[in-house]
């Protein structure tokens, strides 16, 4: 490498190292499908605070920066179950910008260790209140401290989905050379399944969006909402999705040891529940190529882990 490539390269900003995560092939838990049916997933822990998160706090930051948002010095603020903070205070230190989060104190214990050693400033919300709970709070928040914060509020940003519209989209169509038949995304801010079955819809009409989500109000799936008992995101069109599956936490767990010990993906309770999904979508074919985001490893679940272990 030349001298001034390497520094050209060096003085790339993290945000550009966001995206382009390869899409693994989950093959000893489908060896029960037909030949023909293939299931495939997205290996977004790859990004560079670990999480699908880094695609949309990317986005959000480079909109808001580009809006001016940030003049004066006000800080960044929005509510997160985790993930979505860890990406903000990941990459918002590359444009000079403090981060401040509303966070359910029910969140487990590594979360706060990241945020607290990348110099997040954190607010508790109600455990009880779950997401919805942090996202009343950084809204109190954000009344309360006018101008000296960007209320980012992910839930009802475009920035959220667009980022999955202008590259995770792209990039899962690329990968599968086009052939993929459907799509599976659990939701949270629901900014994933927003963007990435937009694009593919555009590509391909025929393509199958499905949207997943837990099976009741009350669930352990950090990061996902039970859309029916929910705030429901702005960003969120309930008509895009040609089919809705729940899954129930208990084998969303189950889905994560088993995809730790037979495929050696060591992956959070979305992505066990993502698998969950796509594996019931992929049983009902016999030809077809199933998509689905494993949004984070597990390294972060380490206390419920060992919990569940005990």
């Amino acid at each position: 490498m030349r001298q001034d490539d390497r520094t050209l390269t060096l003085s790339a900003s993290l945000l550009d190292a966001v995206g382009r995560t390869p899409l693994l092939p989950l093959q000893r838990i489908t060896a029960h499908l037909p030949a023909g049916v293939r299931v495939l997933a997205k290996a977004e822990w790859l990004n560079p605070s670990g999480s699908v998160k880094d695609r949309p706090a990317a986005s959000i930051l480079r909109a808001a920066h580009a809006a001016g948002a940030f003049a004066g010095g006000a800080a960044l603020l929005d509510s997160t179950s985790g993930n979505m903070g860890i990406a903000y205070a990941t990459l918002a230190p590359s444009l000079g910008v403090h981060v401040r989060l509303a966070v359910p104190a029910s969140a487990s214990p590594q979360r706060f260790a990241i945020l607290r050693a990348l110099g997040a400033e954190v607010e508790l919300s109600d455990a009880l209140e779950g997401s919805d709970g942090a996202i009343q709070l950084a809204q109190q928040l954000a009344a309360q401290e006018g101008s000296a914060v960007h209320y980012a509020d992910q839930y009802n940003n475009p920035a959220n989905w667009r980022a999955h519209y202008e590259a995770t989209g792209p990039e899962i169509w690329e990968q599968t050379e086009g052939h993929i038949t459907h799509f599976v995304a659990g939701l949270g801010t629901s900014g994933t399944l927003m963007g990435v079955g937009r694009y593919l819809r555009q590509q391909n009409p025929a393509v199958r969006i499905v949207a997943m989500q837990p099976d009741g109000p009350f669930h352990g799936l950090e990061g996902l909402k039970h859309m029916p008992s929910a705030i429901v995101p702005g960003i969120y069109d309930a008509d895009l999705a040609d089919e809705q599956v729940t899954v129930s936490t208990e084998d969303a767990q189950a889905m994560v040891r088993r995809l730790g010990r037979e495929e050696g993906m060591f992956v959070g309770t979305s992505s066990g529940a993502a698998a969950v999904a796509a594996l019931r979508v992929a049983e009902r074919l016999t030809q077809g190529v199933v998509v689905t985001v494993f949004p984070d490893s597990g390294f972060k679940y380490l206390s419920e882990t060992n919990k569940e272990s005990t």
